[in-house]
């Protein structure tokens, strides 16, 4: 990865990040981190991996997320000043959960 693009994911997550503080209310009890940001080479797209906890409420924040994606969008686009400003596209991290099946797996081997 070049340097430009990891500053530009980091620009992306800190951003995004304090939009996701700022601008969405989130259901009560629910825990929404920003794990990591990857932008393509041509900077049309980002996508932002999160996590949810607890995760039953994972379903409930993608839809937050898609039913507010564009203002997120028009907001950061304010922010940004790269050409061409990437369209973000958020997914979620189930690094978390596997590494705890993966744990409760070799417990119960042992």
């Amino acid at each position: 990865m070049s340097h430009r693009i990891a500053q530009i994911n980091e620009i992306i997550k800190y951003e995004v990040n304090n939009l996701l503080l700022t601008e969405i209310d989130w259901p009560k009890g629910c825990l929404v981190t920003i794990t990591s940001v990857g932008t393509s080479k041509d900077l049309r797209y980002t996508k932002i991996w999160i996590s949810v906890i607890p995760d039953i409420f994972t379903q409930k924040v993608l839809d937050i997320l898609k039913k507010n994606i564009g203002h997120l969008q028009f907001l950061l686009n304010k922010k940004l000043s790269t050409k061409p400003l990437p369209r973000l596209n958020f997914a979620i991290d189930e690094t978390e959960k596997k590494a705890a099946e993966i744990e409760k797996l070799l417990n119960e081997i042992t």
